[in-house]
């Protein structure tokens, strides 16, 4: 099953690094995008730049895994965003790489539960009879002495 990744990151550099690792570290379908749709089922990979033109509040801010140079503004900004995936640009490309999958798996179930139903995200269980199907007609009482 092939995964998109939308790589809105203004380092040509490091994008292409990115990019490399994450083609060969699985089926990912990587798109390089100046401003990333997040209408697309899937992961964002954004600087703080690209984050700054996205509007708020965030759709699915699980799915974005924000590269950042850890400057306490930038932090807070990603805290009130609701983004969980922040990772500096010092960070190894394996734990960027391990970060996308994450949110990939985080964009998985995101999808799913919200295509099912509002209320539960199973779409399998039957509904609940209004009334019951064995009917007694005794009383059940509890017996205390």
């Amino acid at each position: 099953m092939t995964r998109t990744v939308q790589l809105a990151v203004a380092d040509a550099v490091y994008a292409g690094a990115l990019r490399e690792a994450l083609s060969h570290s699985g089926p990912w379908n990587v798109k390089s995008v100046e401003r990333p749709d997040p209408a697309l089922a899937s992961v964002l990979v954004l600087d703080e730049s690209a984050l700054a033109r996205l509007p708020k509040p965030l759709a699915n801010p699980e799915r974005v895994v924000l590269i950042t140079r850890q400057d306490p503004e930038g932090l807070a900004e990603a805290w009130e965003a609701g983004i969980v995936s922040v990772v500096s640009t010092h960070d190894s490309l394996a734990t960027v790489l391990l970060t996308v999958m994450a949110a990939s798996l985080r964009v998985g179930h995101v999808c799913k539960t919200h295509v099912l139903s509002e209320i539960s995200p199973n779409d399998d269980s039957a509904p609940a009879p209004i009334t019951p199907e064995i009917q007694t007609s005794r009383s059940r009482r509890c017996k205390t002495r």
